[in-house]
């Protein structure tokens, strides 16, 4: 039984009890007073007009909306920034049922790093995707009947790059097509610090890479009891961003050196080491927490085929982040167990798949390289005659964006950590160039669209954003209802109780 019900049955029998009595305003009284509670109790809505309807099927922000009732969409909806703009209000949207991509790629790429563009298509069938040149040649494909396709291309010089991204079905048909832009920066050099107790030639051609990459390194190997083969770093490096020591090195230095090696680890600088000679699993245990067992003989899967290192860690802190590579965090920092070798066999036959799989094992610690201004890419695609909000990490001062003859002050963001940003609003598709003026000038392009590039790509944010916003605002009264707010009722209830009191007490 609800409680409506419960509470009009004791109000009922009360007013009978009156009745009995004769006392007839009293038995009023009583029905007057469960009704009221039996109102507070129930949650009465009451009809209303036709709720607000917004037509938003081009993406076009309406120019009010109704303080009460609720916003029916119809089409994709809004963009991020234009919901920004709009007050919560209850929704009521389905999504259509068309089809939409989604493209994800790197807008800023050091120079060496390969550039990887990936297309989500909701359409079936196979499919086959390109990325062209500037001059429309074809420089990367691939093919496949899933719903995500990737290709990679390795850029090849310092230059903000516009491509081309071409979606085909399997007749050929173009599906979708636009520009892909990005910036190939010159890469800041990896200050980087190695100590291995035995020469090898994996540590040998890993130098061999971080020095053809521009890294400042400071090298040692230790060739006897009192021989050391040492390679000095061509700038001072107080501070290393890297420590890669090998296995044999570890184990054979005093407890005072390898507890100050930790704390360095433990202050936020990234660890790895190379396993191939570990031989003393107690002294791992005791000093890491790292609990190792013999490794089983086999190899690592991929082009690049590794033995496994003597030793592997079991279950436990160490967690697996690649085939045969275990990490675990150590305090601000980052240790990485190598547990393959042999690696340079490779550096002939392959040295590209090479350089990338240590990428991969650097990105896996965690290296990271100092930057005075850091910047922070727009979540949607910039487009001309949309509002644009430019922000940054470590800038003070003002925003100066000469195609546009503006200089805006720098605003700090509740829902950006540690960033502030500036609003445009660009005319024209295109490089947007701003200068972050202050104490650490620093230069920065956006990539504005064109409003008729990858419209797929834009209902897919579009809908994003207003499922988002349908998310975070109030659940819709039912259609053509509004609900009946209680303190009406509360001060009937509490007017009829009084009145019943009063006339208990004469």
């Amino acid at each position: 039984m609800s409680a409506f019900a419960i509470v009009l049955a004791i109000g009922a029998v009360s007013a009978a009890a009156y009745l009995v009595r004769k006392k007839w305003i009293d038995a009023l009284l009583v029905l007057i007073a469960a009704g009221a509670l039996a109102g507070m109790l129930g949650q009465f809505s009451l009809p209303v007009g036709e709720a607000a309807t917004v037509g938003i099927r081009d993406g076009v922000a309406p120019a009010t909306i109704e303080h009460t009732g609720r916003v029916k969409i119809e089409g994709d909806g809004l963009r991020t920034a234009q919901w920004q703009d709009l007050p919560a209000r209850p929704v009521e949207w389905t999504a259509p049922a068309t089809e939409t991509l989604r493209l994800d790629f790197p807008r800023q790429l050091s120079l060496g790093r390969t550039f990887t563009l990936t297309v989500r298509h909701t359409g079936a069938g196979p499919a086959r995707l390109q990325l062209l040149a500037e001059n429309d040649q074809v420089i990367a494909e691939s093919s496949g009947a899933g719903t995500e396709l990737t290709v990679q291309w390795l850029p090849p010089v310092v230059e903000a790059l516009v491509l081309k991204a071409r979606l085909l079905d399997k007749t050929g048909k173009v599906i979708a097509q636009g520009p892909v832009p990005f910036s190939v920066n010159e890469t800041v050099p990896l200050q980087v610090r190695g100590r291995f107790g035995a020469p090898s030639f994996d540590a040998r051609i890993l130098n061999d890479l971080l020095t053809n990459s521009n890294a400042v390194v400071d090298w040692q190997v230790t060739l006897g009891k009192t021989v050391t083969r040492s390679e000095t770093t061509r700038e001072a490096m107080p501070d290393p961003r890297l420590l890669v020591v090998d296995a044999a090195y570890f184990e054979r230095q005093p407890a005072a050196v390898r507890n100050a090696l930790l704390e360095h680890v433990a202050g936020g600088t990234p660890l790895i080491i190379l396993a191939a000679n570990a031989a003393d699993p107690a002294l791992w245990a005791r000093t890491l927490q790292l609990n190792l067992r013999a490794a089983p003989e086999k190899t690592t899967g991929g082009p690049l085929a590794m033995p496994a290192a003597p030793f592997h860690p079991v279950a436990g802190a160490w967690a697996p982040v690649d085939d045969m590579v275990w990490a675990r965090h150590w305090q601000k920092g980052r240790i990485v167990w190598l547990g393959v070798a042999e690696w340079h066999r490779y550096a002939i036959s392959e040295p590209r798949a090479l350089g990338m799989w240590w990428q991969r094992i650097l990105d896996k610690a965690g290296v990271q390289r100092p930057e005075d201004v850091h910047w922070v890419e727009p979540e949607e695609m910039p487009l001309a005659g949309q509002r644009l909000e430019v922000c940054a990490q470590g800038v003070r001062g003002d925003a100066a964006f000469p195609a546009l003859k503006q200089t805006l002050a720098w605003q700090r963001r509740s829902d950006r950590a540690d960033a502030s940003c500036v609003a445009v609003w660009p005319k024209e598709a295109g490089w947007l160039k701003v200068e972050a003026q202050g104490a650490k000038p620093a230069r920065h392009a956006v990539y504005v669209y064109a409003k008729e590039d990858w419209p797929m790509w834009q209902k897919a944010q579009r809908r994003d954003a207003t499922a988002l916003y349908a998310a975070r605002t109030p659940v819709a009264p039912a259609p053509g209802s509004n609900p009946v707010p209680a303190w009406p009722f509360a001060a009937l209830f509490t007017a009829a109780m009084l009145a019943l009191w009063w006339r208990e007490r004469r």
